[in-house]
């Protein structure tokens, strides 16, 4: 783990910043970097224009990704990028990356540990929406000074071990408020399940209620469906999400990849104290919605169609960059 004892302030603009000034124009150029593998075409990403270009209208979450993704080099055949829950890269190995944030993800008050377990869980929930199980864990920690380190990495190291992974190092570094990163790995025991390959007439299924985090009936510590995933492979889902930002905008996802619309049942599996609007609107439950044949294990809630306009408005979280 390497700690940083002086981090450097980065003002939008110099003149921002306590004693700083501007002393001239530092202008940057494209820098070649040789990687074992030859991309298709290379391009330098400039992501403070993807997110912030001034011509742009209200940019989400999901807007950004998709423009940075349009910059980006085209995979090699084999491998998915950018688009699903997890990357696969060479030899079916997958790849995920997610951040908690104090003030957006959990309060000043919530329990350390807390914060640690639901940095880990989102990560694995990745994996586990892949039909894969995850390995390893690298964790970057940004905080003030008097953050509870132990307690957070605590909670990362339960949860690491709950889920079968290890955390096996990181970074630290000072930060206004606490922010944890944390990047996994995991593998897949044959073809992971993509987002893009539901297709008309195949039923859809659910791993258990939904609403929890949205009605608060939990205690902060979600369990990732690392087995239930791998059994929904098993049994031949053609896509599958796993449930963080809502049912409806996760499901709005599989549809857009496989150009397929839905239908849902008229009971949807709801948790105890939460509403139906909750259920279908409210994000980080971690359950598995996914798509297939007749029979799957799990709970049916409806079926995809041939018309992609036959969805819902998706009413769930979504980040915003203007």
């Amino acid at each position: 783990v390497e700690v940083e004892d002086h981090p450097l302030p980065l003002p939008e603009h110099a003149e921002d910043g306590p004693l700083q000034r501007v002393v001239g124009e530092l202008e940057l150029g494209p820098v070649g970097v040789p990687h074992h593998r030859a991309f298709p075409r290379r391009r330098v990403v400039r992501l403070d224009d993807a997110l912030h270009r001034r011509d742009a209208t209200g940019v989400g979450e999901f807007d950004a990704i998709e423009r940075i993704r349009r910059l980006l080099p085209d995979p090699p055949p084999g491998e998915t990028w950018s688009g699903d829950d997890a990357a696969v890269v060479a030899d079916g190995i997958l790849l995920a990356i997610d951040t908690v944030a104090e003030g957006t993800h959990f309060t000043a008050d919530t329990p350390l540990d807390d914060v640690g377990w639901k940095a880990v869980v989102a990560n694995v929930s990745d994996i586990a929406a892949m039909g894969g199980r995850p390995t390893y864990l690298l964790a970057s920690v940004a905080g003030p000074p008097g953050t509870d380190l132990d307690a957070l990495a605590k909670g990362m190291a339960d949860a690491a071990a709950a889920h079968g992974c290890f955390l096996v190092g990181g970074d630290l570094a000072n930060a206004a408020t606490v922010v944890v990163t944390v990047a996994i790995t995991g593998t897949v025991d044959g073809d992971p399940v993509l987002r893009s390959g539901a297709r008309p007439g195949d039923d859809l299924y659910v791993t258990g209620p939904l609403g929890h985090a949205a009605a608060s009936q939990w205690t902060e510590r979600p369990q990732a469906r690392v087995d239930e995933g791998e059994r929904a492979r098993q049994a031949g889902a053609t896509a599958m999400i796993d449930v963080s930002d809502g049912l409806i905008a996760d499901l709005n996802h599989i549809a857009d990849a496989s150009n397929v619309g839905y239908v849902l049942d008229d009971v949807i599996p709801t948790a105890p104290g939460a509403t139906i609007e909750q259920a279908l609107h409210g994000g980080e439950d971690y359950e598995l919605v996914y798509a297939g044949p007749p029979g799957l294990p799990g709970i049916r809630i409806g079926r995809c169609t041939a018309d992609p306009t036959q969805r819902q408005d998706a009413q769930g979280w979504e980040h915003r960059f203007s």
